[in-house]
């Protein structure tokens, strides 16, 4: 019956005309045999021959594809059949595929259990739950049919030389007793070009379908290839993670960085919205009765949240209506029309009633008219075209003044700040981000008023064109229909399109802006979070202070907290503070000092340095360090501090975070909120939504391709790893504690709400150390044999209660207890096999992982064969190939933060007063912004480098960069070109990055 009922909607949506459908809704009107044609998306001139793929059912085990291929037959029949069910088999055989033998034994089976009433009972419920599975699966059957198959994953590690779904090791790998719905089924795809786009993208454009094809506005936004914007849509749809597509599905993507997925993204949530609010605004419309042909079009052609609301406008709640409504509702609407289409028969006079406002005399009519004109213009998408072409052509500039009547709450100083921009004029095509920002910081503060200058000519030539092309009346009209049609062009640019178009620019130019002021904020953030630790040294943190004395904490190795203190270095006791420093660095063997750049900075490191001229910390090789404690005061107040320090004090939890951020920035600062790191501009004036997640976004990058020990790492690291959260790193801590570490990546599956899919997203960045793994596992082996069968009992024992505990059914199978050198590697756990066979195939073994001899054999190989060759002799890609010959090659210990600059180590200082103009030093790179780059030079003052002197030349060619930017942590060589003693500002040259 589910059959017939989907094909008579199918009937009864057919019968509508098409002319009278949106396009969203054509869809809907077509029959199951269009349903099942090829939908697959291909680009121009790359596309493949789309082969057909493997329907969800084929990656169903072999028993469930047997019922779902005869389900539909059961519940299509006119009369039911019945359904034996082999208790002993746990299996369904249907009666018309059993023989006659076969079918009185099944008699007779049934003729036992009706004796006996508690089977008879069991076997109704079986029965039930089995008839409910049929119907289950054949709906779902026909749902898959009529969508074109399933959501089928991208896959670097299955490719078998033919577009087939491979069966066992992966799908047994990710799936772990989940119903078969859930299981992860992967494809491939040659030269990363899509055969066929995901089945979630095809339902949003059926549910949100516009006058313009996603991926098309996407690809011209971004100004990424048509092909790849499709593969990312199906990636994003499918839940994966940025980190894990970066990685993991390079060729999907043609190679592109964390950043460019983080912008695509965001110009897909954009589309997205303008879709969604569309499509809220042209069902609201309907109800109230007004939605008409051409305003549907209207709606479903916007692209922009601007051009929506320009649309959308007159059709408000509370709205009064427009002048354009207002004449309509008087009976205008012909009139005007009649001045277009025949102008020769329209009589203004016979519209005149003296007893209706609005009508009552002439001008009042032909006012009515240029209003409805004017309004069809506004709205006509042609010529809209025309004025933003136009626009491009000529000089359109931004300009801001003094504000007439500033707010009283405003001061002096704040309209001081601003005095670059009281007067201020900028083509829109050359005016900066950080221009535009500190224009918009400053109009809503009422300090500046900001307006759109377009020159007269703009407005004069598309008038031209209104009057003489565009809406040129089709026949003779007299000059007074032609005044008011001339009167209509003009009323609308000035009333309606130029606002418009002000809107439109503003509201882009900002959008822009703060783009760029977040992603350049989420570039500092990963240059900052990617510093070199600096690991095996005791510090001492230093949190500065006058009044209340620097609060010093010294941290081990290992980061545990060894003594806390109080001094008071400048409050004349600084003598007698020096011998308790003194004393605590030789007690506890401390040779680094870590000073925070707050209140009293410049003064305490003055100090220090003092101390170590004079060699007074003798035999111990003092040397000291600045770094930025931004963020240091909230997180000692935090609830994470109170319950990773309790009972210490907030402000010596903040000497010991300062000490941590130069032993583990990463790990350290993931406990602070981003935006109060303190390498952002302007981030209070962007969006916050936005904001919170690029820099969510950047964290969970870096801190997932860091990667952390799963054994040792603390949970709110953890939380960052891509695939995990709060909650599910919460249940990995609780299953380390109850079951001791975790030997292998297999044993992630047996934690409580790590998923098929978290564990596909999360795996590849989670290590294990082996001399760890290999000295907990010797000591389980020390065990008796008695020893071992009772602790397995236990073991089994303790996985039924728990599995009987759960509220959900999660059959979590017992991972074998054996460590996985390649669980220490970047490699993903998805392409272990390939990796093995490539072990092989170079005469290598696990034990050699990271070592000489590995490196040995891979660069033979590579010699002898090209990597594109050995990447299809093993059925994979070249990216996927290339990350396991990189996992292969790193040493256990490897990060890749040792690529990076570690924190600058000085004995000296060097005071403000002592720089001339053309001094040469090298400095750290503290701030980016979008007009220049801050450098601490040690002088207590950071130095700028503007803009323009950051050069492509000047940039080190061995690190990788989307943009001429420097980021902070980098080491610089620059020359001081000017010196403002009174403002203390100095001016940099950049000579070179170290």
């Amino acid at each position: 019956m589910s059959g017939l009922s989907r094909r008579a909607k199918l009937k009864v949506q057919a019968v509508v005309a098409k002319d009278e459908l949106p396009s969203f809704l054509e869809f809907s009107s077509e029959s199951e045999e269009d349903n099942d044609k090829d939908s697959s998306w291909e680009p121009q001139k790359k596309a493949t021959n789309s082969c057909k793929l493997p329907t969800s059912n084929k990656s169903k085990p072999k028993k469930v594809a047997v019922v779902r291929k005869k389900a539909p037959q059961i519940s299509s029949s006119s009369s039911p059949r019945k359904v034996a069910i082999k208790e002993e088999l746990n299996s369904s055989v249907l009666v018309d595929d059993v023989s006659e033998d076969s079918k009185d034994e099944l008699k007779v089976l049934q003729n036992l259990k009706t004796t006996n009433s508690t089977r008879k009972r069991v076997s109704n419920k079986l029965r039930m739950q089995k008839a409910k599975k049929l119907k289950v699966d054949e709906a779902i059957c026909r749902t898959d049919h009529l969508d074109g198959g399933g959501v089928e994953i991208p896959s670097t590690s299955t490719m078998q030389g033919q577009h087939s779904i491979k069966k066992g090791e992966d799908e047994d790998n990710l799936t772990f007793g989940e119903p078969p719905l859930k299981k992860i089924k992967s494809t491939m795809f040659p030269q990363g070009q899509p055969v066929k786009t995901a089945r979630n993208v095809g339902k949003i454009q059926e549910e949100l379908e516009m006058n313009w094809d996603m991926v098309q506005v996407l690809s011209e936004r971004t100004s990424i290839e048509p092909w790849v914007c499709a593969n990312i849509i199906c990636l994003f749809n499918d839940d994966n993670t940025i980190p894990f597509i970066a990685r993991y599905r390079k060729e999907l993507i043609n190679n592109l960085d964390a950043d460019a997925l983080r912008e695509v993204q965001q110009a897909l949530e954009e589309l997205r919205t303008v879709a969604k609010k569309t499509h809220a605004t042209i069902q609201k419309i309907k109800k109230e009765g007004k939605l008409s042909e051409s305003l549907l079009t209207a709606l479903l052609n916007c692209r922009t949240l601007e051009e929506l609301d320009h649309v959308s406008a007159p059709y408000k709640t509370g709205s009064k209506g427009t002048k354009a409504q207002r004449a309509k509702q008087l009976g205008l609407e012909g009139a005007a029309k009649a001045l277009l289409e025949n102008p020769g028969t329209l009589n203004l006079l016979s519209y005149v009633k003296p007893s209706v406002k609005g009508l009552s005399t002439l001008q009042e009519i032909e006012m009515g008219v240029q209003h409805i004109l004017a309004d069809m213009f506004a709205k006509d998408k042609d010529t809209l075209d025309f004025i933003r072409k136009l626009c491009l052509r000529r000089y359109i500039c931004i300009q801001s003044s003094l504000a007439k009547v500033s707010s009283k709450n405003v001061s002096e100083k704040d309209v001081s700040k601003f005095q670059l921009y009281q007067n201020f004029s900028c083509n829109i095509k050359n005016i900066q981000h950080h221009q535009i920002l500190a224009i918009n910081r400053g109009e809503n503060l009422k300090i500046l008023t900001v307006k759109v200058n377009i020159p007269d000519g703009v407005k004069n030539e598309f008038c031209s064109w209104c009057v003489q092309n565009r809406w040129r009346p089709s026949q003779f009209a007299r000059p007074e229909l032609m005044k008011i049609l001339h009167d209509s062009v003009e009323d609308s640019y000035k009333r309606l399109i130029y606002p418009l178009l002000c809107r439109e620019y503003r509201s882009k130019l900002t959008s822009d802006a703060e783009k760029e002021s977040i992603m350049m904020f989420g570039r500092n953030l990963r240059q900052l979070l990617l510093t070199r630790p600096v690991p095996g040294r005791t510090l001492m943190g230093v949190d500065p202070g006058y009044k209340h004395g620097c609060k010093l904490a010294i941290i081990s190795p290992t980061s545990q907290i060894l003594h806390t203190d109080v001094v008071y270095l400048h409050s004349g006791q600084g003598f007698r503070e020096a011998e308790k420093i003194k004393r605590l660095l030789l007690n506890f063997d401390c040779s680094t000092v870590v000073i925070g750049n707050g209140t009293a900075c410049r003064e305490t490191e003055a100090y220090f340095a003092d101390l170590i001229m004079k060699k007074y910390f003798a035999p111990l090789d003092v040397v000291y360090c600045i770094v930025n404690e931004a963020g240091a005061s909230i997180y000692s107040v935090s609830p994470e501090a109170n319950k990773e320090m309790p009972g210490l004090d907030p402000n010596l939890r903040s000497a010991v975070s300062i000490a941590r951020r130069v032993q583990d920035p990463l790990a350290e600062l993931v406990k602070i909120e981003p935006k109060h790191i303190g390498v952002g501009m302007y981030q209070h004036d962007v969006s916050q939504t936005l904001l919170k997640a690029v820099l969510d976004s950047v964290v969970e990058e870096c801190v997932s391709f860091v990667g952390v020990d799963i054994n040792i790492c603390s949970e709110i690291l953890l939380r960052h790893i891509a695939g995990l959260n709060a909650n599910r790193a919460k249940n990995i801590i609780e299953w380390r504690e109850k079951n001791g570490p975790f030997i292998n990546r297999e044993q992630l599956k047996n934690v409580k709400g790590l998923g098929p899919k978290s564990f596909q997203q999360c795996a590849g960045f989670i290590r294990f150390n082996q001399d760890y793994i290999r000295t907990f596992c010797s000591l389980q082996n020390e065990f008796s044999e008695g020893d071992q069968a009772l602790s397995i009992a236990a073991v089994d024992v303790q996985l039924i209660d728990e599995k009987q505990s759960k509220k959900r059914n999660k059959a979590a199978p017992k991972a074998a207890l054996k460590p996985n050198p390649l669980d220490q590697t970047c490699i993903h756990p998805e392409s272990y096999d390939i990796a093995m066979r490539f072990l092989s195939l170079i005469g290598g073994n696990l034990c050699e992982i990271g070592k000489p001899e590995i490196q040995q054999k891979i660069n033979s190989l590579l010699q002898r064969e090209e990597i594109g060759e050995i990447a299809k002799r093993l059925g994979t890609t070249v990216h996927t190939l290339q990350i396991i010959i990189d996992g292969l090659n790193q040493p256990e210990s490897f990060d890749f933060r040792t690529d990076f600059d570690k924190p600058d180590f000085k004995r000296s200082i060097v005071c403000l007063e002592d720089l001339n103009i053309g001094t040469i030093l090298t400095g750290k790179v503290e701030n980016a912004t979008l007009f220049g780059i801050f450098v601490d030079i040690g002088v207590g003052k950071s130095g700028l480098i503007p803009i323009r002197n950051v050069t492509e030349a000047k940039l080190s060619k061995v690190k990788k960069r989307r943009s001429l930017s420097l980021g902070p942590g980098e080491r610089v060589e620059v020359k001081v070109i000017n010196i403002d003693l009174p403002r203390t500002r100095i001016t940099l040259d950049l000579i070179r990055v170290l």
